[in-house]
């Protein structure tokens, strides 16, 4: 290909690539095309997009909506090309701002510069439903390549000649997960460019909906049409536009760009008649593709495929085995997390103390050394041995995702959502949120109903997040030995999952009590694909893993930290005076106040004289920790935390949580860093919560505590960001401030019933 083929593409600005200046960006991509990549969900897209692009992607936002956008570097002989990834969509028929992006991207509303090219990828084995969209497409005239993808799920694969005579554009059959024939789509997105095929297609529309589309097209705006206006061709991606207005825009769309005269000519057509519209447009498109596509399929290449997802589906759905399955899929899933990543998490966590012993060497004592040793070191590291944890979540999560077992699991949750007024649909966001809260809330989006996505927004807080699982942990492993319940379910997996569970019973409670008094709506029927049965694809997996890793570690070297290093401060300070030897009135004094002093003794001490005294240490540690600025918030919000069965050193670190849960866990670290001995510093945080004890010998934290403070995690709102998504996604601090206050009393009142029932109960 000339240079000039590329020279003559349209310019466009770019979200800055990480790592490159911001001018060097800006120029790079200005001088390559863009190309989009679109597609039906669970078509293999995003796996397509991975292999074409690598690792050269890089995520910013659409356009006036706050969805991730990812644009990657495609190479073709020697010059690049940007591939934009579009959110999967089924048509381009829109009733949510969200399930405008395809459309504008692709048309070029909202002031977009529309791609060069488009890459439609179809599940081959689901041509018919798949080529929808290639229709709407085609009507458009917009330039695009056809890529039929898995082929080799299919015994007998598609005419790709027909198809390619039928349509008149490009088709290129590939097996995203092996990469067979990406070389043949380089060369093919590589002339397509080049060659602009648009390609046509002839539906037989009845008589009034042509004179539906007619009146319609009347209103559109120019700058929809201008482009195309003084050509021939331009006709037919008018009446296309016209017809897309018909099946999208209503009295209660939320689409944010239509004009007010377009919606009223739209409104007044639909309610001028008794017809279903869209029902008419629809049965039109596969009445095309009925007739002559299927015919090029010969006998269906799917039907071994469909019929083995099937017979597999009568267990895995059933209403009583389908939950059995899935309840023992969630055991096994957590019970590995404990199994399989401790030995992982025992070396980092030597690991960590070795590199703080060796800071304590290296550093001169003072300021700095308690800074990298205790804020630092102390405090990130704690978090950071939990990242085993993490990546095994993610891993299994992702191979379940990826076998289409996850849709399963939504379809059965339906049945319970449905009773409680939560749109099916939520699923997907709530499920979201067992990864993060941010993300999920922001995939409210794809739901049509504005009720649908408050509700949905204001339960997704409860669902067990990522951020949760270090505390969970932390809690587990120090509280409750691993022992077998009848020498077969292993303790510390099944409260893993009694938490994830309890977290989603009491989230779809939230949203059966929410949705009948504060967010009222009708109930709307779920409508959800469930693809056939597939091997996952370990590359997509182990990617998605990395970024979620990635993510991990980043929030760990910088917020986390961030937050560290202050309540490093708030604990270390104010210094005591400078000490001087140490007589038998002090030690006493020290004996008599600690651990819980209301303020450090007097006198300063030379603690460096109390070698030959490890008690005395330990108790003048504490009551200089419990008189620091941090000692002080805890004590003082102690009395509200007391009857929950916490003391003021769990109540510093729940108030580092509401920074990020994770934060709980670098705290406690910075506590007991602070509080023990230099040489204890290097033992695992779980040993040191579990040997504390008080002044009588009895345990300070007990299995009871660790149950209430879990239950208080999973119920508390202890997240700025999520606080701060709810207000930009509603608009307003009304939402935010309704979702932080039930949220926290639900938490308080939970935790002090399971406290106070178990003491009543006999428990300790």
């Amino acid at each position: 290909m000339t240079s000039s083929a590329f020279e003559d593409t349209p310019q466009r600005s770019v979200v800055q690539a990480e790592g490159e200046s911001a001018r060097g960006a800006e120029e790079a991509a200005a001088a390559r095309p863009l190309v989009a990549l679109i597609g039906n969900p669970n078509t293999g897209k995003t796996t397509l997009f991975n292999r074409l692009t690598g690792a050269r992607a890089r995520v910013g936002n659409y356009p006036g909506v706050t969805v991730d956008r990812r644009v990657g570097r495609l190479e073709l002989s020697g010059r690049s090309v940007d591939l934009l990834d579009l959110p999967g969509t089924y048509s381009l028929s829109a009733r949510s701002p969200e399930e405008q992006i395809a459309i504008s991207a692709i048309v070029g509303f909202d002031g977009q510069t529309p791609p060069v090219l488009s890459v439609v990828v179809v599940d081959a084995g689901q041509l018919v439903r798949n080529l929808y969209l290639v229709t709407q497409l085609l009507e458009l005239e917009v330039p695009m390549v056809v890529v039929l993808n898995m082929v080799d799920e299919l015994e007998v694969p598609p005419d790709v000649d027909a198809l390619r005579e039928l349509f008149e554009v490009p088709f290129v059959t590939t097996n995203g997960r092996t990469g067979e024939g990406l070389d043949q789509l380089r060369r093919v997105i590589e002339e397509a460019i080049r060659d602009q095929p648009r390609g046509q297609v002839l539906v037989d529309y009845p008589p009034e909906v042509l004179a539906d589309a007619e009146a319609v097209a009347e209103a559109l705006p120019p700058a929809w049409t201008a482009p195309f206006s003084n050509e021939s061709e331009g006709v037919g991606r008018t009446r296309a536009l016209a017809l897309w207005a018909l099946t999208s825009v209503s009295n209660d769309d939320e689409l944010t760009t239509i004009p007010d005269a377009l919606r009223q000519r739209v409104v007044e057509r639909r309610s001028a008649t008794e017809r279903d519209i869209d029902a008419e447009i629809i049965a039109a498109r596969y009445a095309l593709l009925d007739a002559r596509v299927a015919p090029l399929m010969g006998e269906d290449p799917a039907k071994t495929r469909i019929a083995l997802s099937d017979r597999v589906d009568r267990v895995v759905l059933h209403p009583v085995w389908g939950f059995a399955i899935f309840i023992g899929l969630m055991l096994v899933v957590f019970q590995a997390l404990f199994s399989w990543s401790d030995p992982l998490i025992g070396l980092i966590e030597a690991a960590v103390g070795k590199v703080a012993s060796l800071a304590r060497d290296v550093i001169p004592p003072g300021f700095w050394a308690d800074l990298v040793v205790e804020g630092v070191i102390g405090g990130v590291g704690n978090v950071i041995v939990f990242l085993p944890q993490i990546l095994l979540l993610f891993l299994m999560l992702g191979f379940l995702e990826d076998s289409g077992y996850m849709a399963r699991a939504a379809y059965l949750m339906d049945r319970v959502m449905r009773a409680l007024g939560l749109h099916g649909r939520a699923f997907v966001p709530m499920l979201s949120g067992c990864a993060c809260a941010i993300p999920a809330i922001m995939a409210t989006r794809t739901m049509e109903r504005e009720r649908d996505r408050l509700l949905t927004m204001l339960v997704i807080p409860l669902m067990t997040c990522s951020a949760r699982l270090p505390v969970y942990t932390l809690i587990i492993a120090a509280l409750f030995p691993p022992t077998k319940v009848f020498g077969v379910m292993p303790v510390q997996g099944l409260l893993m999952v009694f938490m994830y569970f309890f977290a989603t019973l009491t989230a779809l409670a939230a949203a059966g009590v929410i949705g009948r008094t504060v967010v009222r709506g009708r109930r709307m029927p779920l409508l959800l694909e469930l693809p056939p049965y597939r091997m996952p694809t370990l590359r997509s997996v182990a990617r998605q893993t990395m970024d979620r890793a990635g993510s991990f570690l980043r929030e760990a070297g910088t917020v986390i930290m961030a937050f560290t290093i202050l309540l490093w401060g708030l604990l270390s300070y104010p210094k005591p005076s400078e000490p001087r030897p140490l007589d038998t009135v002090a030690v006493a004094s020290i004996t008599e106040r600690a651990p819980f002093a209301a303020a450090p003794p007097a006198d300063p001490i030379d603690v460096a004289a109390l070698a030959d005294n490890g008690d005395a240490v330990a108790d003048w540690q504490r009551a200089k920790l419990s008189n620091s600025y941090g000692g002080r918030l805890g004590r003082g919000i102690e009395p509200a935390i007391a009857p929950l069965g916490f003391d003021w050193k769990l109540g510093v670190g729940l108030i580092g949580a509401f920074a990020a849960r994770e934060v709980f866990v670098s705290t406690m670290g910075l506590v007991y860093g602070i509080a023990g001995e230099v040489d204890e510093e290097s033992a695992p945080l779980r040993d040191r919560i579990r040997a504390e004890t008080r002044a009588t010998g009895e345990p300070v934290y007990t299995p009871l505590v660790g149950l209430s403070l879990m239950v208080f995690f999973a119920l508390a709102c202890q997240c700025m960001s999520t606080i701060a998504v709810v207000r930009r996604e509603t608009k307003s601090w009304r939402w935010p401030a309704f979702l932080f206050g039930y949220m926290t009393i639900l938490a308080w009142l939970a935790s002090f019933l399971v406290y106070q029932g178990g003491k009543l109960l006999g428990f300790a």
